[in-house]
């Protein structure tokens, strides 16, 4: 796998899904039997990953059998949820205590652990013994919306490998610049982002956007940069990102970088129960579609809708297989509408794509 280079495989089965890609990358062949392997998942606080702030524990155990059917044993789960999160509840509530017992694999709350100062640039910072212990860290951050920082996926998630009183401190000093300095003293050598269920635009959950897919890179910088774009924000909306880019943890140009899709997402039938996503979906006009192409067109919906200016859009916005091979009136959204009077082209185009082409259509300004 070379640090330019970006999969992505789309769906809903997150242990299988995981296999494929893991398949793919080979990540064995830099693996020594006895590499300590830390798997970093999000567990912010204890709700199912369908809510949109949890890692989904099916990629997890994926990646756990993975690396067992190939004699990579020695492995450990790390996690530190949120300051006002209890992470042992965390562990139980979203299936990781039944998932370690399963798979004979230590689980750490890193809450209890032991704290290394570290410094960059006169920042200091205490880090978890145990992240700081691993030969090799997996980051399993999942794909969602921040209400700070607008996106959280790969740098954001080593927050957890910090005590409580960093994560207060990190706040204070506005968030961005320690977590770009968190990764230069805190390494990441794969990350699997689960973008199957993301929060529209909050940590917690609660607003689950559908997304259908798993993403696998090297760069952490990279691989945020992406999920800006898919989230419908540029990298210069996501500070943390820039600072990164900066002090060369990683590239966040995207026109260098090799987007590997594995395959296609399939029409499935999406219904939102949140009130927030039925107000966006109420502007939308689906037949047959996909959720990575609907789950980005929801992102940017909610970008618009927050400046005030949805009701500039006219008309209800198509989407879906059921229009391939029609001749639409109005706009659509990705190549099965590129029958419509005007549509945004990729299969599935990203949230920034559809957000660019809404602003240009309709005058509106985010």
């Amino acid at each position: 796998m070379e640090k330019n280079q970006i999969f992505i495989n789309y769906g809903d089965q997150g242990k299988v899904m995981v296999k494929e890609l893991l398949q793919k990358l080979k990540i064995e062949a830099e693996l020594q039997p006895d590499d300590l392997i830390a798997l970093k998942p999000n567990l912010v606080n204890a709700t199912k990953s369908e809510k949109g702030a949890t890692t989904d524990p099916e990629i997890v155990k994926g990646v756990i059998e993975y690396l067992q059917a190939r004699g990579l044993n020695n492995l450990m789960i790390i996690e530190g949820s949120w300051v006002g999160a209890d992470t042992n509840n965390a562990f139980e509530v979203c299936g990781y205590q039944k998932l370690a017992r399963d798979y004979e694999i230590s689980l750490y709350n890193l809450k209890n652990d032991n704290f290394i100062k570290k410094s960059y640039q006169g920042l200091e910072i205490e880090i978890a013994e145990k992240a700081l212990q691993a030969d090799y860290l997996i980051n399993l951050p999942v794909l969602k919306g921040h209400c700070q920082t607008n996106i959280t996926c790969a740098l954001k998630n080593l927050k957890g490998c910090i005590s409580d009183s960093e994560k207060r401190k990190f706040h204070r000093q506005g968030l961005q610049q320690p977590i770009a300095y968190l990764n230069k003293l805190l390494k990441q050598d794969l990350i699997i982002v689960d973008g199957i269920y993301g929060d529209l635009d909050f940590e917690e959950g609660g607003n689950p956007v559908k997304m259908n897919r798993i993403i696998a890179a090297q760069d952490p910088v990279l691989v945020d940069s992406y999920a800006a774009e898919l989230l419908g924000y540029s990298t210069a909306e996501v500070e943390y990102i820039e600072i990164a880019a900066q002090i060369g943890v990683g590239s966040k140009d995207l026109s260098g970088a090799e987007i590997i899709e594995l395959n296609q997402d399939r029409a499935a039938v999406i219904e939102y129960s949140s009130r927030k996503i039925k107000k966006l979906a109420a502007k939308v006009k689906v037949k047959d579609a996909c959720s990575a192409c609907y789950g980005s067109l929801i992102h940017a919906l909610k970008r618009i809708e927050k400046t005030g200016q949805l009701d500039k859009i006219a008309g209800k916005i198509k989407i879906g297989q059921g229009y391939q091979g029609e001749k639409i009136s109005g706009i659509g959204i990705g190549s099965c509408c590129s029958g419509a009077d005007s549509f945004v082209k990729g299969c599935p185009p990203s949230a920034r794509a559809i957000l660019d082409f809404l602003e240009e259509k309709y005058q509106i300004r985010v």
